[in-house]
């Protein structure tokens, strides 16, 4: 970021975050990372999250703990499989365990009541949440076959995120909550909005009602693919954020705010194989960002992570239309 505001000429502020509360929703303790097995320039390997998963032997255990690229694997075996399973899983989701607040977290809550940066709390949604135990089809398959099952982890996963939540609302509080929910294709959700609503609205609802409570009004969930049959679900259930919106997936945020007007805000939506192409391609593609930022309620930026096949010369294009149209960057 430095070196491109450098570059386009705009004055880069580093924020200060050095009182940044994190607050840890992760299992405790985490399974032992090994490799299984070692063949045909493949691993298969026990991750942190206790899934059997095949990767490239071109990388090693830490890119699934902590991936420096996008890291293409093949998923053996999930951590959930039977109702023992699950019970031994609930174990490592403790809400009072010490690890899910800073050890300084009353000095930093004093520092958090005059922040001047913006204070989020992160997790994962149920659907997220529940896939990496069960695994995708194990889980979709679960919701036909033992609803009640899936109804319990959801139920367990919304009181263990709420009870974290309340020991930091305690002291401190936030501006935003993003909430990781990845769950459409290109052009259908995973599930059916019936489902999301059965599922997983009870989870979305909670979380909400407790952020606001506590003066937070932003509530976002992140989902790749295509999110149009997801939108209604969600507003429903208070969340009033959605990204990274993706071009490819037919997403198309003109239409969104025609239809949902200003019940849903917006961070995203830049296609990134425009950003890759440059030129005529790239202005055609960032026309409907000065619309959107009078509008308000958007946040424009690449609609994923940046991709390898675009070039630094053409994001810096791309960082330079954006300053210009943010206002940033006087013409």
């Amino acid at each position: 970021m430095e070196a491109l505001c450098s570059i386009i000429g705009i004055e880069y502020k580093k924020p200060d975050t050095s009182k940044y509360i994190s607050v840890s929703f992760a299992m405790n303790p985490i399974f032992e990372e090994k490799i299984l097995k070692h063949e045909e320039g493949h691993y298969i390997v026990q991750d942190w999250m206790g899934a059997i998963v095949e990767i490239s032997d071109t990388y090693d255990l830490s890119y699934l703990r902590a991936a420096k690229d996008f890291v293409t694997r093949k998923w053996h075996k999930f951590p959930v499989e039977t109702r023992n399973d699950w019970y031994e899983m609930k174990k490592r989701y403790d809400p009072y365990d010490p690890v899910r607040l800073p050890q300084n977290f009353d000095e930093l809550a004093i520092a958090n009541k005059n922040r001047t940066w913006l204070q989020s709390l992160s997790f994962h949604g149920p659907f997220w949440q529940l896939r990496e135990w069960c695994g995708f089809e194990g889980l979709c398959m679960l919701m036909i076959e033992d609803p009640d099952f899936v109804e319990e982890m959801a139920e367990f996963w919304k009181g263990f995120v709420l009870v974290v939540m309340e020991r930091f609302f305690e002291k401190a509080t936030c501006d935003h909550i993003l909430i990781s929910e990845d769950m459409a294709y290109k052009e259908k959700s995973m599930i059916s909005p019936q489902m999301a609503k059965k599922f997983l609205a009870p989870c979305w609802e909670s979380w909400s009602e407790k952020a606001r409570q506590n003066g937070c009004k932003l509530i976002e969930i992140d989902s790749d693919g295509y999110i149009g049959e997801l939108v209604p679900v969600w507003i429903e259930s208070g969340v009033n954020v959605c990204s990274p919106i993706e071009i490819a997936a037919g997403n198309n945020l003109i239409e969104y705010r025609k239809k949902f007007g200003k019940n849903m805000a917006y961070r995203g939506g830049v296609d990134k194989r425009a950003i890759a192409k440059g030129g005529k391609a790239l202005e055609e593609a960032m026309s409907f960002i000065p619309f959107l930022l009078e509008d308000g309620g958007y946040i424009p930026s690449c609609d994923h992570g940046v991709p390898p096949d675009i070039s630094w010369g053409n994001f810096i294009e791309y960082g330079r239309i954006l300053a210009k149209m943010t206002g940033w960057l006087k013409n």
